[in-house]
């Protein structure tokens, strides 16, 4: 009968859920409009209802009115958004490492499943699956939420809470201390690099070195760990002037792509030096046990730091 009326009341629709209730809430905006129309215009035509319109203001907001005070999440399971999202995303770290490390497809049934994936792919991979758990879990907290009952989740009672982990505030002579040998450790390798193209040796004997690998591959471990310590260093420096956990997270995933290049990197016998055959074995599974321990541990720190990240902004 009235387009502009009905225009209105189509685009207030876009920001209501549920059928019910979205019609009777328009329903409702309707009658007021109307009303207000007849009390203040002596009627209803096109003219009085764009004034009436242009006064209630936009779709959106009126919309917005009539879900003041409610929540998406419940402020009860708000702490359970970064914690199962955590969970979920430890189980896809931990798969997206196995399936990169040794090559094979791993599934989790139901929930999981991790393609044999290269050190690219598993990169762009786990934002995706990052965004995906925490899409997931919002969801689940949103259902539950809606459901308006008393629901216990489950959550072991040993695990950590991490957003109440406070992160202890250092001296900056701890940092400093820290940074001093970093730094020197950090500069001579990079002398040594320049001046060698490896960083690696066998003997300390400056004129006449020998290298511990075989140049290409001395050039590539040198360049990775020279990156692993410009990256702790630069950390350590940063934190002299903030204690930001965005330190640590980028820090942390920094040397989570170096790990995995250095784990990509092929092995055979990349030994300058002469090496039983039967010994490369075990340095290999050595090398890539200790590497992997490593990946572990700076997981769980990447996943502490961004999940109190998470949660500050959560509580902004």
């Amino acid at each position: 009968m009235f387009e502009k009326l009905d225009a209105y009341l189509e685009e207030i629709s876009h920001f209501l859920s549920g059928r019910e209730e979205r019609e009777e809430i328009l329903s409702e905006i309707k009658s007021h409009i109307l009303e207000k129309a007849e009390r203040e215009f002596g009627g209803a035509n096109e003219e009085s209802l764009n004034k009436i319109i242009a006064s209630f203001g936009p779709a959106r907001r009126v919309a917005e009115n009539y879900f003041d005070g409610r929540q998406i999440i419940a402020p009860a399971y708000k702490r359970y958004l970064f914690r199962y999202t955590s969970f979920l995303f430890f189980c896809h770290f931990f798969l997206t490492v196995m399936a990169v490390v040794f090559k094979e497809d791993f599934i989790l049934f139901p929930f999981l499943f991790m393609p044999r994936l290269g050190l690219i792919e598993a990169v762009m991979y786990l934002p995706t699956a990052f965004l995906t758990d925490l899409g997931i879990v919002t969801l689940v907290l949103y259902l539950i939420t809606q459901r308006k009952k008393e629901i216990k989740l489950p959550w072991p009672k040993f695990a950590v809470d991490l957003d109440e982990v406070k992160k202890p505030k250092r001296p900056i002579w701890t940092y400093v201390l820290g940074l001093i040998p970093m730094l020197a450790i950090t500069d001579f390798g990079i002398y040594l690099y320049a001046k060698f193209q490896t960083i690696f040796f066998v003997s300390v004997n400056f004129a006449n070195p020998r290298p511990l690998f075989l140049p290409e591959a001395g050039r590539r471990y040198s360049l990775i760990v020279l990156a692993m310590l410009a990256a702790g260093t630069l950390s350590l420096l940063v934190k002299l002037f903030t204690s930001s956990r965005w330190v640590d997270v980028v820090s942390n995933g920094i040397t989570l792509i170096l790990v995995g290049l250095f784990l990509r990197q092929p092995f055979g016998n990349p030994f300058a030096v002469s090496v039983p055959e039967g010994l490369l074995p075990k340095i290999k599974f050595g090398l890539t046990f200790t590497l992997f321990f490593i990946a572990v541990v700076v997981t769980i720190e990447l996943i502490r730091s961004v999940i109190v990240v998470g949660r500050k902004k959560l509580v902004k």
